[in-house]
């Protein structure tokens, strides 16, 4: 049975599969090879070779034609039933020597990964069986062009990394799809406060200055000029008075919900900010040098390959 585990967590779309294809190419190259195993019942493409996969057991389709279950309940009704049936589980990780490294590509609804405890049990298990596992868990990049979503994701990321008690590594994915400067500027900032303070101030800018610029062209036309029947139709002058309206309309709603939703806002990136574990490596699949330093740092946290001697080359056969 493998010593050394990678549980690949995520919500669903940030790209777990890829992740997971990425890793097992790179280490090829490397010489290091890397098992991928899919224990997600409504997985259906990947790219990577499969070690084993949980649809040989059941599937996501099948529980939701047989069961009447909607996707949500039917992934649930899934997991359990594999935590059931524990025997197929154990024999496919026997397949497998002691030196060997295997990654799981795992499902992706959040609610494994906070009030649900199928995932905690699974590790559970997995661990008294020997083996030494950390978790992965992946979060989009292009969040970070939004910092409410990246706080967002920021949660989903600590609560499985208090659901679940691993060594644990926070990978930001799609990092070539967003400007690296953009998203350097965001996890350079110290807390998650000071991120929304800057976000709410920034935004704060930007209004004043629609405002004063919508205002400042309504000055402009007569205030005696109105429409009459026998001008010409002015679409401008009328879409210019209907953007003030609704600049003047979202500016008063974003003040009547920031004023009734600031403490719980403070209360979600004070949380951040007390448990100070949140943290993330940025991964550009397009760069081997990202791919590397992710791969190793994960493999880092189960302390793999310490105890394997370094490969020295023989000069002697040249």
């Amino acid at each position: 049975m493998p010593p050394h585990c990678q549980l690949v967590m995520g919500p669903a779309g940030v790209g777990k599969s890829t992740y997971c294809q990425a890793m097992q190419e790179h280490a090829a190259n490397e010489r290091h090879h890397v098992h991928v195993a899919n224990l997600d019942p409504a997985a259906e493409h990947f790219g990577y070779n499969v070690a084993f996969d949980i649809r040989d057991l059941i599937s996501l389709e099948d529980v939701m034609e047989e069961m009447e279950l909607g996707p949500n309940g039917g992934l649930l009704y899934c997991m359990e039933y594999l935590l059931e049936n524990l025997e197929w589980l154990k024999d496919q990780f026997e397949n497998y020597a002691d030196d060997e490294y295997l990654i799981i590509d795992c499902p992706g609804q959040v609610e494994l990964y906070s009030h649900v405890p199928v995932m905690r049990t699974l590790v559970e298990l997995l661990q008294s069986w020997g083996l030494k596992i950390c978790g992965c868990y992946l979060i989009d990049a292009t969040y970070a062009a939004d910092p409410t979503k990246f706080i967002s994701g920021s949660l989903l990321s600590l609560s499985a990394m208090i659901q679940l008690e691993l060594p644990h590594l926070n990978v930001l994915t799609k990092c070539d799809l967003v400007d690296e400067d953009e998203l350097n500027r965001v996890l350079d900032f110290e807390s998650a406060s000071m991120l929304l303070d800057s976000t709410f101030h920034a935004r704060g800018k930007a209004s004043d200055k629609i405002m004063k610029s919508s205002r400042a062209d309504d000055m402009n036309h007569d205030e005696d000029d109105v429409y009459d029947e026998n001008d010409d139709y002015d679409i401008n002058k009328v879409k210019n008075q209907k953007n003030i309206k609704n600049t003047e309309g979202e500016e008063e709603n974003e003040r009547e919900t920031g004023g009734r939703l600031s403490k719980l806002t403070f209360a979600i990136t004070s949380l951040l900010d007390d448990f100070t574990m949140v943290s993330f490596v940025p991964l550009n699949l397009k760069d081997e040098a990202s791919v590397n330093l992710v791969l190793h740092a994960a493999e880092n946290l189960t302390q793999y390959g310490e105890d394997r001697e370094p490969n020295e080359k023989d000069y002697n056969d040249e």
